[in-house]
C-alpha cells in the first residue's frame, strides 16, 4: 500500500496567529505531500513499499547510493512532518503538567532553562534542520539535526521536534527564526502529547529515565 498524506490534527487555520493558514496550506499540502508522493515513486517495487517509514529510514540512513539517499530524505521528511504536526495544538503552550514537569525540571533545571536550550539548538542550526527534545540512553536531552535527519538514526527517541526549514516559518516571520521558535515554545507546543510519548517509552522499558 502506498503511503498517504495524513490529515492535520486540527483545522488549517487553528494555529493562527502564531502559524498562519497560508503557511500550513503550503507546508502540509505542498511540501509534506511532495515528500509522500516522491517516496511512493522511489520505493515502488523495491520491497521497501511494504515497510514502515521507520524501517525505511533506518535501512537507508547510511547508504550513500544516490537512489537510497533520495529514499532516505523523502522518508525522513515524511516522518518528520507528521511528527511535527502532532507536536502542536491550538491550545498549546503554557507549562507541562506534572509528573512530566518534574521530569523536565530534573533534566534541565526548570522549564525556562529547557526553552533556552531548545531555542539555542533551533536558532543555532545552520541552514535547514530541526530542534529536538529526545530520550537518549535514559536521559532527556536537547539537540539539533541537519536537513532531514531524525533522532532515530542515532538511537534516540524523539519526544518534541520543531521544523526550522525556512518554509516552516518564512511566510509568517520572514528571517526571524528566533521569533518563530518563541511562538512554537510559548504558544503551540502540545505538552500533553510530548508527555504521552515519554510515558509510552517508560512503559516499554521501566526505569529508563535517568537522573543527570
Amino acid at each position: 500500500m502506498p503511503f498517504e498524506l495524513p490529515p492535520l490534527p486540527y483545522e488549517v487555520d487553528a494555529l493562527e496567529p502564531h502559524m498562519s493558514a497560508e503557511t500550513l496550506k503550503y507546508h502540509h499540502g505542498g511540501h509534506h505531500r511532495v515528500y509522500m508522493d516522491k517516496l511512493n515513486e522511489l520505493i515502488r517495487g523495491t520491497g521497501l513499499d511494504a515497510r514502515s517509514l521507520e524501517t525505511i529510514i533506518l535501512r537507508t540512513a547510511d547508504d550513500d547510493r544516490k537512489t537510497q539517499k533520495k529514499i532516505f530524505n523523502n522518508a525522513a521528511q515524511a516522518w518528520n512532518h507528521t511528527f511535527f504536526w502532532d507536536c502542536m495544538s491550538p491550545k498549546g503552550g503554557g507549562s507541562p503538567a506534572r509528573p512530566f514537569a518534574r521530569q523536565m525540571d530534573k533534566a534541565f533545571g526548570d522549564l525556562d532553562a529547557f526553552k533556552g536550550l531548545f531555542k539555542k539548538a533551533a536558532t543555532g542550526q545552520f541552514g535547514s534542520g530541526y530542534a529536538w527534545l529526545v530520550l537518549d540512553d535514559g536521559m532527556l536531552k536537547v539537540r539539533s539535526s541537519a536537513n532531514a535527519t531524525p533522532p532515530m538514526v542515532d538511537g534516540q527517541t524523539a519526544l518534541l521536534g520543531c521544523d526550522v526549514w525556512e518554509h516552516a516559518y518564512y511566510l509568517d516571520y520572514r528571517n526571524r527564526r528566533a521569533d518563530f521558535v518563541d511562538a512554537f515554545l510559548n504558544e503551540l507546543v502540545n505538552w500533553e502529547v510530548v508527555a504521552m510519548r515519554l510515558e509510552f517509552q517508560l512503559a516499554q522499558r521501566p526505569g529508563r529515565l535517568a537522573m543527570r
